[in-house]
């Protein structure tokens, strides 16, 4: 389903499941983050949805809840971030001991090419603080020493509006890239109440 017009960075609420087809292939990048073969392949065939909670209160950072759920019996994994740009620690049973970070940008902000493509501008009413319209998530593992970094938004891809990520992975010289494109499945039936999760300002 095409995400509505009114939907934004700003209340992202609601549920998505990962369009295959439109998405880039990530196994390569999986292998770079240490994900095993058998996790590798269960997760191509797997149905990929994220259960996403956004609240914001006065005077506080906006916060984004996912609990990210798939098909074939695969563990789920919640992220939890509050852009605010301070570095939190987490450990994720897929990608092990992780800090991250994250916040509103700007694409001026933004240094990699890749990072600012296609997408779309948003309007005034959909921009968050200080008049920025895009979020950038920043994550590091140190054993591995790789680093992903995303920046959300919205693209427009013939002709129907997704909720979308770029993504680059970086190890010492090698460098990745991947586009994730999200069907929106409309408002979640109830909060995730998991706890166990990324509580940064940013990852994947």
């Amino acid at each position: 389903m095409a995400a509505p017009p009114e939907l934004n960075l700003k209340d992202l609420t609601g549920d998505y499941t990962m369009n295959k087809t439109l998405s880039d292939d990530i196994d390569a990048i999986l292998t770079l983050q240490g994900v095993g073969w058998w996790m590798r392949r269960a997760i191509s065939f797997a149905t990929i949805t994220l259960h996403v909670q956004e609240t914001h209160a006065e005077g506080e950072p906006y916060k984004i809840d996912i609990e990210q759920t798939a098909t074939g019996g695969i563990k789920g994994t919640t992220e939890k971030r509050v852009l605010d740009w301070q570095t939190r620690e987490h450990e994720d049973h897929l990608f092990g001991k992780l800090t991250g970070r994250s916040r509103w940008i700007s694409l001026d902000m933004v240094e990699d090419p890749f990072l600012k493509e296609n997408w779309e501008t948003p309007g005034k009413d959909a921009e968050g603080e200080e008049g920025k319209g895009f979020i950038e998530s920043w994550v590091h593992n140190e054993e591995r020493d790789w680093i992903t970094q995303q920046v959300w938004g919205f693209q427009v891809i013939d002709g129907t509006r997704y909720y979308a990520r770029n993504i680059v992975v970086t190890q010492k010289e090698e460098r990745l890239t991947a586009l994730l494109v999200y069907d929106y499945k409309g408002k979640p039936e109830k909060k995730p109440d998991s706890d166990d999760g990324l509580d940064y300002g940013e990852h994947d």
